[in-house]
């Protein structure tokens, strides 16, 4: 199994993660936060197409995260996966594309993955986040979420890969020009996570296996990748370089598991 982003943050989100067994390969799209013609072109810097996406999964209805994914699922025959009450949200029960409804920490088999969705705080409709499986392997994604659970802890322990939520610094937001109404709804419990908060997430998880781990969807008003990564560093007893960032304009290359 291997994994890449094709951009992270406020103004887009979207992760592909493959897995091959034998000579079947499968092609997932966690997100699709930027327009389908604007998707198309990150896929090919990761030598991926459309046509050779299997799915579609989306976490909630938030333009950075649906975009063009209904599009792409039109145009390209596109199966997609979400929550009742995210298709509901976006449109996707009333679309003419393949719905597959998804429910809370009830896994499926997407090809040769697979995809366990579990429930988060946030301020969506009904938001999901994901763990994915080769059978060998398991890659935790934690994108948008408001504040740490058990259950999420639970689901993450022994992860083998962590695309984890830092969005921002907490004294950047809180000395930033964004008005009191936004900073309250970023930093409250159904909003985003800080470093400190992330990091407190990471360090309630058994790390055992962790391979890899990516600081994700980092603001870009009210963070810095340093701090983020500095955050990460301390909880795993790494260096900055031990953390990769996921960037807006590039996300990141492949990591293979």
């Amino acid at each position: 199994m291997r994994f890449a982003s094709l951009g992270s943050g406020s103004e887009g989100n979207a992760l592909l993660v493959e897995s091959v067994s034998g000579t079947t390969t499968t092609r997932v799209l966690l997100d699709c936060g930027f327009s389908a013609k604007e998707v198309v072109r990150r896929l090919a810097r990761l030598g991926v197409g459309p046509d050779q996406l299997d799915a579609i999964l989306i976490t909630h209805e938030h333009a950075d995260h649906i975009g063009g994914a209904l599009t792409l699922a039109r145009k390209w025959s596109i199966p997609m996966y979400m929550s009742w009450g995210t298709a509901r949200a976006v449109g996707a029960d009333e679309a003419p594309v393949e719905l597959n409804v998804l429910w809370g920490d009830e896994s499926v088999a997407v090809g040769n993955l697979e995809v366990c969705p579990y429930t988060v705080p946030h301020d969506a409709r009904e938001p999901l986040q994901y763990v994915f499986s080769d059978g060998v392997s398991r890659l935790g994604v934690l994108t948008d979420v408001g504040v740490a659970t058990p259950h999420i802890t639970s689901v993450l322990s022994g992860c083998d890969a962590l695309v984890l939520e830092s969005n921002h610094d907490a004294a950047m937001l809180a000395s930033s020009r964004y008005p009191a109404s936004l900073k309250a709804r970023i930093g409250g419990m159904h909003g985003h996570l800080n470093n400190d908060a992330a990091a407190g997430i990471l360090a309630s998880l058994d790390r055992s296996k962790l391979r890899h781990l990516v600081a994700a969807h980092l603001s870009q008003e009210n963070n810095l990748p340093e701090l983020a990564q500095a955050a990460f560093a301390a909880v795993i007893g790494g260096s900055l370089a031990d953390v990769v960032v996921a960037t807006q304009a590039d996300g990141f290359d492949w990591l293979s598991l």
